[in-house]
């Protein structure tokens, strides 16, 4: 590369004082956009479950990304990824859109505004402060919960399980393609996986794909194309209809959810990479503000709350140290804009083993609950349970700070109890008694 090039960049992401180049940047940046790129598959089919144009939920994907990827770079220059989570959109469509009856267009009033509040917390530190006081149990058990919850969506879209009347639910019929393929695809991505071939979802996602079309069981509808319109969604926020009880509790949802899953990714990933001083993240406002940013600019364009993705931690053990790794993410995630056509050939069920692996991934943290102490088990327990077995996040978080408060107070260990979580318990349980589930 140009020697001023390299050295723009070097000033730009102080490549030398953090023992890299740009090469190395350049192919860590690549290294995680392979692992993570089923995202601008992936949402599109789940957000277009709640009515929206998936044409433009795939532009606002890619848009939204690349956002977050260019201001995590050039503002916090960490080397971590943005684009819309896994978990919040099965959220926004399950839950709020066909759960409770809440037009898209709210929904995305409720990410938007939780992404204000997060601007704000992230301001004064509130969030930092948030994140601190909640037991551990509680965060990873919540992370647990959204895997079986991916599980479920996934399983269910595949065919493989069905409703039944006798037991509410059912293994499907195992003769059907869709359910075998869903099945060998899963397979083949755990192998793939467990030979750390980085793009091993991507790579699945597009297999099926492949195999549904020469099968005749979907339409493909081509490659590269004209970039899709985001007019269908682009400013169709409607924030009439967030003045209910019900929707502050959604905005609240959304706002949980994401503290745990982002900052638990910036630290996690910061610490993979050496970037921790003293057990601390340098700049973390600035990789606060990031991800805040590209909440509100998500739901400006049309999709679910971004958050950083875990994935990028395939980028840091490729050698990824700075700003411009997340910076080749957002280009390369810009680059894909032209393969409309071919993300929207992808069936269904071709997603489901992505779904299922990002759920095999979330579930790893329950080994971090503290499982002889029954006081922190049973409320872990119950997150982790709630989430799918009622089809909701939400309430698997609320049964989850209800029941930790409870239980600490008749054990006698009250006072192990954080003040946060006592203000989060009684506004559920207040939410339940007058509103209901």
């Amino acid at each position: 590369m140009n020697t001023s090039h390299s050295s723009l960049f070097d000033r730009l992401f102080r490549l030398s004082e953090n023992g890299t180049n740009v090469r190395t940047e350049l192919m860590a940046g690549l290294t995680t956009f392979l692992t993570m790129c089923y995202i601008i598959i992936v949402n599109p089919l789940i957000l277009g479950e709640a009515g929206m144009d998936m044409g433009a939920v795939f532009v606002a994907t890619c848009i939204a990304a690349a956002i977050g990827c260019f201001v995590m770079g050039f503002v916090g220059n960490y080397p971590i990824a943005l684009a819309p989570g896994m978990g919040l959109n099965a959220y926004f469509t399950f839950a709020v859109v066909k759960g409770m009856g809440v037009p898209w267009q709210v929904a995305l009033g409720a990410v938007f505004m939780s992404g204000i509040i997060f601007i704000v917390f992230s301001l004064f530190k509130v969030r930092e402060m948030l994140v601190n006081a909640l037991p551990m149990g509680l965060k990873m058990s919540i992370a647990a919960g959204i895997g079986l919850f991916l599980a479920l969506i996934a399983l269910k879209g595949a065919g493989v399980i069905v409703d039944n009347p006798a037991t509410l639910v059912g293994l499907g019929d195992v003769h059907e393609p869709s359910v075998l393929l869903a099945m060998a695809g899963f397979a083949m991505v755990v192998v793939l996986g467990y030979f750390r071939i980085r793009a091993a979802l991507i790579i699945t996602i597009l297999a099926l794909t492949a195999v549904s079309s020469l099968l005749g069981l979907s339409e493909f509808k081509g490659v590269v194309g004209s970039v899709p319109s985001v007019a269908p969604t682009f400013m169709q926020m409607d924030f009439e209809g967030l003045f209910t009880v019900s929707m502050v509790s959604v905005i609240f949802v959304f706002f949980l959810v994401d503290l745990f899953d982002s900052t638990g990714t910036l630290v996690g990933v910061s610490h993979r990479a050496g970037l921790l001083v003293d057990g601390k993240l340098p700049r973390l406002k600035r990789a606060l503000l990031a991800d805040s940013t590209a909440i509100v600019a998500g739901a400006t364009m049309g999709t679910s709350s971004t958050t950083p993705y875990v994935e990028s931690a395939a980028g840091v053990a490729a050698g990824g140290r700075t700003g411009l790794t997340a910076v080749t993410v957002g280009v390369l995630m810009l680059a894909c804009l032209v393969f409309a056509p071919l993300a929207q050939s992808v069936p269904a069920f071709a997603t489901a083993p992505a779904l299922l692996y990002v759920g095999v991934q979330m579930l790893r943290s329950a080994k971090e609950i503290d499982w002889d102490d029954m006081t922190e088990a049973a409320p872990a327990f119950l997150t982790i349970v709630f989430m799918p077995f009622t089809y909701s996040i939400a309430d698997g978080i609320a049964v989850g700070f209800i029941s930790y408060a409870v239980i600490k107070l008749l054990c006698g260990r009250a006072k192990d109890v954080p003040p946060m979580v006592w203000v989060v318990a009684v506004l559920w349980a207040v939410k339940f008694w007058y509103l209901g589930g």
